[in-house]
């Protein structure tokens, strides 16, 4: 690690000392929104909440050291959840805990390889559809607590958000979602009412996690069985947790290394494995709460997991007499805060198709509640709109010179494997001209496909009896042609 990487590690861990309470402030409001949710999915797992606790402390332990994205909150949530599901049903906890190892593997490998590049091609309309889809499941995941149960719920919850939004006005000393959790357990406790509290979410954990290795048979069968499944918790999980950092970085106005944050997840990941885990992701609510709260440095980080196991060990009698009420009063205004408002109003300034692509993201997002399928469609819906731009602005000017009777064909915009066949049909092969000229000079040849396209309309005329002539490959271009045409040579000027 060079000085200047050194400097900057130091400043995400120490950011002075107003920023360390900041972060330990904000971690602790992360560990309590990171509770409920993790024993959901849990449940949508089939393993017991315990396994997802321990999964999401050491998590938060590795990821605070390896991570490459300061302030983000990882845990044992999201869309890998629904992957292990299939996994525990057909083989039992055994093989997601040896699956979770080798799915850290591979995104420790995809890390190494630099393949965070792959986000590049997810468009911003995509990123505001899966933060606005994120908003609109994390609130619908907190209206069963909100179902069948009596006024004094929507009473506790009612007062969760007056504090939540009212006493910032007054001070940010503390955090006012640790304030929320604080008064209303001690109204509960003091003034005993029919409320569901973090208890009834399932048995919390009695001791400390213990690493062991996976009680599977070491042999390939065994390995051919979990490769699918590990391959497909590392892909979602990376998949989330980009997603995730991406919001942080415009959130933060700042930059992240996404290639360590996927080493980083890895490492996580195979720790959490071993610690008798499932494998996790970023969290976008309780890293936007997070952030919300002040939390900026890996500090904050590292106390969500640190709390997360005080909270379920030493304080475990504490935490579960915590009512529902005040986690779903947090989880809602995590939800409002997270979604993007401005996106409802640009649906009217921005292009028709970056709406489109904005809420097909957030309707399959939601229909599937599957994280990764919403993004999918949304990028293949960006790529298909893109390719239909591109095509539409690739044009082809013919002129005829009568002095020497040459056909011209002036050639602009981009040709690739989508406009390469529009590009053809531009040509009159069959020309009763002595001579043609394809002036590339404002064009650009991408693939072999465009290259192919090329030859197959020189040759044409060639072998009409005609004399042609390429005029204007820029060197990309030209270096194409030299490869895959090599035929053309005699006539590319």
């Amino acid at each position: 690690m060079n000085t200047q990487s050194l400097s900057r590690y130091r400043a995400e861990w120490f950011g002075g000392a107003h920023a360390a309470r900041r972060d330990i402030l904000a971690g602790m409001v992360g560990t309590f929104a990171l509770i409920p949710e993790v024993i959901a999915f849990s449940f949508v797992a089939g393993i017991d909440p315990e396994v997802g606790l321990f999964a999401s402390f050491v998590i938060g332990i590795v990821i605070a050291f390896a991570g490459g994205r300061p302030a983000m909150i990882s845990g044992a949530a999201g869309s890998v959840a629904l992957v292990a599901a299939a996994l525990v049903h057909a083989y039992g906890l055994q093989y997601l805990l040896a699956a979770t190892v080798l799915a850290g593997l591979f995104q420790i490998a995809f890390g190494l390889a630099r393949l965070h590049v792959l986000m590049r091609f997810v468009s911003r309309s995509v990123r505001t559809g899966f933060v606005n889809a994120l908003a609109i499941l994390i609130f619908s995941a907190q209206v069963p607590q909100m179902l069948g149960v009596t006024w004094h719920t929507y009473a506790m919850i009612g007062l969760g958000l007056g504090i939540i939004y009212l006493l910032p006005r007054w001070t940010n000393a503390i955090p006012s979602p640790l304030i929320c959790i604080v008064v209303l357990t001690a109204i509960s406790i003091a003034f005993p009412m029919p409320l569901r509290v973090v208890a009834d979410l399932g048995a919390l954990p009695r001791g400390l996690p213990w690493p062991a290795w996976p009680q599977v048979p070491l042999s390939w069968a065994m390995l051919a069985t979990i490769a699918p499944y590990a391959l497909a918790m590392a892909a979602v999980g990376l998949l989330e947790s980009m997603m995730t950092a991406r919001v942080v970085d415009d959130l933060t106005e700042s930059t992240s290394c996404k290639a360590r944050e996927c080493t980083g997840l890895g490492l996580a990941n195979m720790a959490a494995g071993l610690f008798g885990g499932i494998a996790g992701c970023g969290m976008i609510g309780q890293t936007v709460g997070n952030v919300r709260y002040g939390g900026r440095g890996r500090l904050s980080t590292l106390v969500a997991g640190m709390f997360l196991l005080i909270v379920m060990v030493p304080l475990r009698p504490w935490v579960a007499q915590v009512p529902v009420a005040a986690l779903v009063a947090i989880m809602i205004m995590v939800s409002a805060s997270t979604f993007s408002w401005r996106s409802l109003r640009d649906l009217g300034r921005h292009p028709k198709v970056s709406g489109v692509v904005m809420l097909a993201t957030v309707v399959v997002t939601v229909a599937t509640h599957d994280l990764s399928m919403g993004v999918a469609v949304g990028v293949l819906l960006s790529e298909v709109f893109f390719a239909f731009k591109v095509t539409r602005l690739m044009d082809v000017q013919v002129e005829y010179q009568a002095d020497t009777d040459t056909r011209l064909y002036r050639v602009s915009g981009q040709v690739f494997f989508a406009s390469a066949e529009i590009f053809a049909e531009r040509f009159e092969l069959r020309d009763t001209a002595r001579k043609a000229t394809i002036d590339l000079t404002g064009a650009h040849l991408w693939d072999i496909t465009a290259v192919g396209a090329l030859e197959d309309v020189v040759s044409a005329m060639r072998r009409h009896g005609m004399s042609v002539e390429v005029l204007g490959l820029n060197q990309a271009s030209a270096i194409l042609v030299d490869r895959h045409a090599p035929l053309m040579r005699d006539f590319a000027v």
